[in-house]
């Protein structure tokens, strides 16, 4: 009988043993390769357009934010200067060359809107237009002072002081580069930087005259709207304040009643576009304008490719259909001009 080691024993192998060695040591079949690859692939396309769609809401998010931003804040620039047109200080009547004489000459820069007093400062001929407005048919607008405008859009000009005193008193030295009135409550004068008149119990305030429109401009590959404001300093000098603000647009609120003792004083009967107002309407000969309705047309800076426009955007009685690949928000507001001269508010 024939007997074996131990250690021979360990290197004989039989058949059932050498199969299982031979599959534990086998791979992935072919068929098994692709279904892998194939439901990785599923995963990842899911992944991808998770992604792209978190991208492209982020993007609209971020564009519609900087829409109301800008927007918002065009609004705010437009409102408060409304609100405070036409305010003279302590002085209570119509300003007029009469009441504010004399006046210094023209800023360097002057820009006139139309009618025959309706520059800086007042003239002795015509009434003097302390708000004035135009809606743009051509690019050359407020006699030849600026070609770039965007036509559709409106023109607003305004003139006011702003709304605190100085600190300055009848001989005192006023700072340069600006102008000034100093007035009581029947009459004052404008002057430019230097000796302060005198004018019994007064007080000096900043004066300011400013205009408003939108032009284009070329950023890059890119033509962007802003928003314009000409300012009154030592000269009458214009820079842009808002990006994308594409078109601006007001109607104004007439009161044709000008007699306080009959019923219907001190209110608007009826809203006017800049293009439908008369040189009667502008200087309130037979009417008054009460407030003044605000459209603000904000647009994205760059176009989205994925993205159609062909919204129809309402401001007053102009329509606008834009039929390209930028964002807008419309924005509106009314206000009050409570220095119309109004003695009651209906």
């Amino acid at each position: 009988m024939k007997t074996h080691s131990k250690k021979g024993m360990q290197h004989i192998q039989t058949p059932q043993r050498r199969k299982l060695c031979v599959k534990a040591q086998s791979g992935f079949s072919l068929l098994e390769v692709f279904i892998a690859l194939s439901i990785g692939l599923v995963i990842f396309a899911g992944v991808m357009s998770v992604f792209v769609g978190m991208r492209t809401t982020t993007n609209e998010t971020s564009s519609y934010g900087e829409l109301q931003e800008n927007g918002r804040f065009a609004i705010s620039v437009l409102s408060d200067d409304l609100l405070r047109q036409d305010f003279w200080g302590d002085y209570t009547g119509t300003i007029d060359l009469a009441s504010v004489n004399p006046v210094p000459d023209a800023p360097a820069g002057e820009c006139t809107g139309d009618g025959i007093n309706n520059g800086t400062f007042p003239l002795s001929a015509g009434r003097f237009r302390t708000l004035w407005g135009e809606t743009v048919t051509s690019a050359t607008i407020l006699s030849g002072c600026r070609d770039d405008a965007k036509i559709d859009s409106d023109v607003l000009q305004l003139k006011r002081v702003v709304s605190s005193p100085l600190a300055l008193n009848p001989g005192d030295i006023a700072p340069v580069g600006n102008f000034y009135l100093i007035s009581n409550i029947n009459n004052g004068t404008i002057f430019a930087a230097g000796a302060v008149p005198v004018v019994q119990n007064s007080q000096v305030w900043e004066y300011q005259h400013h205009i408003y429109y939108v032009r284009e401009e070329t950023q890059g590959s890119n033509t962007v709207p802003v928003l314009m404001q000409g300012r009154l300093a030592n000269t009458l000098a214009f820079s842009p304040i808002i990006d994308g603000i594409e078109m601006i647009r007001f109607e104004y609120g007439i009161d044709t009643e000008t007699d306080p003792t009959i019923a219907g004083y001190g209110i608007v009967n009826a809203y006017v576009a800049a293009a439908d107002m008369t040189e009667a309407l502008w200087d309130n000969a037979t009417s008054r304008i009460l407030s003044v309705k605000i459209y603000v047309l904000a647009r994205g800076i760059q176009p989205d490719v994925k993205y159609e426009n062909n919204n129809t955007y309402q401001l007053g009685d102009f329509e606008y259909i834009p039929n390209d690949n930028y964002r807008r928000l419309l924005f509106s507001s009314t206000v009050t001009l409570y220095n119309a001269g109004i003695d009651t508010w209906n």
